[in-house]
């Protein structure tokens, strides 16, 4: 694992967490409790959050996470339960200048639409994060980055988990869902794929034909799918690279036979879920 920090995480959030039955988050005890400078500065420099990204931080504070980005070129809101913090938080975009570019929004993290978010940032309880799990890969698009603060979700292993100043920071991608049988024709081959994903780490299982092949180092990124595979009848070997779009995968194949290299494009169709 890389010893460095890959995007913002949220200026403040909870320490403390009271729940009702329906859990809510105008139920949440919400103190204060601000990220450094410091290590705000360093999240932005490894993320390379800039101009394209819009940032939403769930628990805003001050504002400082969501500024900073925007001071970069991004855009960007904080949601917080509270409204001295939102008054901050628009004072403080204020005199960075940066007004234009960022919003505060009193309201609750669980009803709030985070769906044309690019980075999502988060300074929560694991219980909050657990909660908030399946609205962020319902609605966040596949390529969408997290970052949490201190906490994790739980069965959901982080694609990076870092330690910045003795923080510790969980970075995930939402990933694409591939699960089903996919099916194409590539190289004179026809292929079928059964897929499968435990969130990122994907599961794929590919014939030709009526022959099995052997299939390695597949890889789950965002939006971005690749594996390699043997066909150990004939000795063929291919790289498949993809992007995942619904119920489309394209993108490029590499057939190594012998001394033989070709490329080739590859479109895959689901058939069934």
């Amino acid at each position: 694992m890389k010893n460095i920090l890959i995007v913002p995480v949220v200026a403040g959030m909870c320490l403390m967490l009271a729940f009702t039955a329906r859990v809510n988050a105008q139920d949440l005890d919400v103190p204060y409790v601000p990220t450094p400078h410091d290590v705000v500065a360093a999240m932005l420099d490894v993320t390379n959050v800039g101009p394209g990204d819009y940032v939403i931080d769930l628990g805003s504070g001050d504002g400082r996470i969501v500024i900073a980005a925007a001071e970069r070129g991004a855009l960007g809101h904080g949601i917080d339960l509270n409204p001295e913090r939102v008054e901050e938080g628009e004072e403080n975009a204020r005199r960075a200048g940066v007004s234009d570019k960022v919003v505060f929004i009193e309201g609750d993290l669980f009803e709030a639409d985070i769906s044309e978010a690019t980075v999502i940032t988060m300074y929560l309880l694991t219980s909050v994060n657990m909660k908030l799990k399946p609205v962020l890969l319902e609605e966040l698009r596949p390529g969408t980055r997290i970052v949490s603060h201190s906490f994790s979700m739980g069965s959901w292993e982080a694609d990076e988990h870092l330690v910045v100043d003795n923080r510790n920071v969980y970075y995930w991608v939402i990933p694409a869902n591939i699960g089903g049988l996919w099916e194409w024709r590539t190289g004179g081959e026809s292929f079928t794929m059964t897929a499968g994903q435990d969130f990122q780490k994907a599961r794929i299982d590919l014939s030709s034909g009526n022959r099995s092949l052997t299939v390695r180092n597949p890889l789950l990124k965002g939006d971005r799918l690749s594996f390699s595979a043997s066909d150990n009848q004939n000795g063929i070997r291919y790289i498949f690279s993809g992007r995942v779009d619904g119920n489309r995968i394209t993108g490029t194949t590499q057939i190594r036979s012998g001394n033989r290299r070709t490329v080739e494009n590859w479109s895959a169709t689901l058939r069934r879920r």
